[in-house]
């Protein structure tokens, strides 16, 4: 389906007029499936997805087999334009977390307005050092804060991607998303349910006091936040 008007894509919403113009007869709407790929690592993508609803997860692999995330996507974000921008293949995996709608671009679409089109090429390259502000702080955070600050930090950014407080998630996944063992994100997410902070059940979390939630998260939430405004706000 082709779409009629500007999408809820926060970045496309950055574009004047005539930009978004050059895209509009390009951009097709797709559903994002639940775990479905949407970029493969050593693969050259054949879209770029800007999300209107939904989460998409990129995730890098390590040495051991394991993977751990390194930055969350939404409708603040676009989807592969690292590889698309060097005309190259996919460095990351980008695996759909949360279910949604996103508005999908061909690769040679792409390369051709960001060829033409200074404001268009000058807001992806701000996106990519967003995101790269995004996985340096991720490892950062990993690697330095307790399992309960990175916790906190992650279900923060979901919430902000999300349109209500519920999270489609299991303990596992969120495990896997921070890089820690199950046992620890069940007893972090206990002390936070006991705290009134969180309530979950199999399969869902919900996010009871976000307040309270930024109080018992690290500074890397914020930082982030910060810095992505105002690296989209100087291309406004």
């Amino acid at each position: 389906m082709i779409v009629s008007g500007p999408p809820p894509n926060q970045l496309l919403q950055l574009l004047d007029a005539a930009d978004f113009d050059l895209l509009r007869p390009h951009l097709a709407t797709v559903e994002m499936v639940s775990k479905s790929v949407v970029g493969e690592v050593g693969i050259a993508p054949r879209h770029v997805y800007f999300p209107h609803a939904g989460s998409v997860s990129i995730r890098v692999s390590l040495s051991e087999g394991q993977t751990i995330e390194i930055a969350l996507l939404g409708r603040d974000s676009v989807v592969g334009t690292g590889a698309a921008l060097a005309d190259g293949i996919s460095p990351m995996d980008a695996v759909v977390l949360f279910p949604g709608v996103a508005s999908a671009l061909e690769i040679g679409v792409f390369r051709a307005i960001a060829a033409s089109s200074t404001r268009f090429r000058k807001l992806m390259v701000r996106h990519e050092q967003v995101m790269l502000a995004h996985a340096q702080q991720s490892l950062l955070c990993n690697t330095s804060h307790p399992v309960e600050a990175r916790l906190a930090r992650w279900l923060l950014r979901a919430h902000d991607l999300s349109d209500g407080p519920i999270l489609p998630l299991t303990q596992e996944a969120l495990a896997q998303m921070i890089g820690v063992r199950r046992n620890a994100i069940s007893l972090v997410a206990h002390a936070l349910q006991r705290a009134g902070i969180i309530r979950y059940s199999r399969g869902q979390i919900e996010i009871v006091d976000p307040h309270a939630l930024l109080t018992t998260s690290c500074g890397c939430y914020s930082a982030v936040k910060a810095h992505h405004l105002r690296l989209m706000g100087a291309v406004a």
